[in-house]
């Protein structure tokens, strides 16, 4: 493997690693030209895991409940303070 071969394959990785970077920082939003199917796939991978992330969901009576926590910490907090 010569000299040459070794830092066209570094700079490979280089670019493929910011490529994956960049898309994380932009969480998946930045879209990206990448031309090594290597690339495409890690980015296909990372894409697919950002965007399975669903939006959590409380049912309303875990919202009350949180809300009830809420109002008897401040209520706690007022009457310390008094």
């Amino acid at each position: 493997m010569s000299i040459e071969s070794i830092l066209l394959q570094i700079d490979a990785e280089i670019t493929r690693l910011s490529h994956v970077r960049l898309l994380l920082a932009n969480l998946g939003d930045a879209e990206i030209s990448v031309t090594e199917p290597a690339t495409k796939k890690a980015l296909a991978k990372v894409n697919a895991k950002v965007k399975a992330k669903k939006k959590r969901i409380l049912s309303p009576e875990a919202r009350q409940r949180i809300a009830d926590a809420q109002r008897k910490r401040w209520a706690a907090q007022k009457t310390k303070s008094k």
